[in-house]
């Protein structure tokens, strides 16, 4: 009894170690990534003279998916800095001893690889999905504002030849304040609007500028005449001006996992995809939870091919990485396969049977080793 709660706190003590390193290295990359991504999302819109606020929370959208990425990651460094870590301080080589196998010791972090598994799925089938809906719901605001794609506040700017327009501010919703319009594209007269706000609005015929509270003064070069219009509310064409935003293919990474696999004609329609196109895709996310799995078990079980080491286990830790590294290429030449050829999708699967398959070698040659090491040391000790 005394002895299995003893063991209990060992695979509790090599789990919080675990979780403490992952926890680490998980913010550190997060965060990495996310500064890279936040620089370039600010300069991009900001310049153009978006609001600061929707920029951020565009950014801020952008972490679950950052997180799908970096997660795995972390899990396998977490899990090799753990184990080299103890072996360091020779609390391995102290439990090796008294008889536990390298299969017995893989228990916390097969705990550990389930945690994992556990919060890629979570992320990959209802956070990303959820993040991915509201972040292309703001990136289309965005696209669609008037301000990212023709005006700056405060300047005055000719988006086509004869066309002058100024703008003094535009609001967080798009709403353009204090705008002037001159038109002198034709040769016989100039017509210049002003209004004290104006809003751009989609339309079947092209985009329409809507002004509000404004007058419209048209000259004839060839007489002088100057008639003047004031009016409440007052509507332009200007497809000349303005591409009409075009209707958005509807993003697959939105999707729910359950409509991916079964994907309705409206939907294939809407994504422009085939049905197998995408139920590849959801079978992707399921296989990204189990490689962050593989990849954190590699990387104890690699570093169990050596004994205690004063120089380090170096070696195995290259060894680690080198699995990795085969193994996601490995993934990447399925997922090729499989993008060439949507109905070969099962391929997906292959590089998470692989990674289980090399975990498993890697603690047979591990107890072997371990074996032969304890025989040797028994020898000597009878020697003496």
């Amino acid at each position: 009894m005394r002895k299995g709660h003893w063991v209990g706190r060992f695979d509790r003590y090599i789990l919080a170690h675990l979780i403490r390193v992952f926890g680490f290295f998980a913010l550190v990359l997060v965060g990495i990534y996310w500064v890279n991504r936040a620089v370039i999302l600010l300069d991009q819109y900001l310049s153009e003279g978006q609001n600061g606020a929707l920029v951020f929370e565009v950014t801020l959208l952008s972490v679950p998916s950052i997180m799908l990425i970096v997660l795995p990651v972390a899990g396998f460094v977490a899990s090799a800095y753990t184990t080299n870590r103890l072996h360091a301080d020779s609390e391995l080589v102290v439990v090796q001893a008294t008889g536990y196998s390298a299969f017995r010791l893989v228990r916390p972090f097969l705990v550990f690889a389930a945690i994992l598994v556990a919060l890629m799925s979570i992320l990959a089938h209802v956070i990303v999905p959820a993040s991915a809906r509201e972040l292309n719901r703001l990136e289309a605001q965005l696209a669609d504002a008037i301000s990212s794609r023709l005006l700056v506040p405060g300047t005055f700017q000719s988006p086509t030849p004869g066309v002058t327009v100024y703008v003094r501010d535009i609001a967080v919703d798009g709403t353009l304040e204090g705008l002037l319009v001159t038109d002198r594209r034709e040769p016989e007269q100039e017509t210049t609007y002003s209004a004290h706000r104006a809003l751009l609005v989609r339309h079947d015929e092209g985009p329409r500028l809507v002004m509000f509270q404004g007058m419209a003064q048209t000259l004839t070069l060839a007489s002088g005449h100057l008639a003047v219009t004031q009016f409440e509310d007052f509507t332009v064409a200007i497809g000349d001006l303005v591409a009409s935003p075009s209707v958005r293919r509807l993003d697959q990474r939105e999707l729910p996992t359950s409509v991916l696999l079964s994907p309705t004609p409206e939907i294939e329609t809407l994504t422009r995809r085939s049905a197998t196109d995408l139920q590849r895709e959801a079978h992707l996310r399921f296989t990204q939870a189990m490689l962050s799995a593989g990849a954190a078990v590699v990387g104890f079980a690699a570093l169990m091919l050596g004994g205690f080491s004063r120089f380090g286990l170096w070696r195995q830790m290259a060894l680690a990485v080198v699995l990795v590294v085969l193994t996601k290429v490995l993934d990447n030449a399925a997922i090729d396969i499989a993008k060439r050829d949507p109905s070969q999708w099962p391929l997906v699967y292959g590089s998470s049977l692989i990674a289980a398959a090399v975990c498993i070698v890697l603690l047979v040659i591990a107890d072997s080793t371990l074996g032969a090491r304890l025989r040797r040391g028994r020898k000597k000790a009878g020697d003496t």
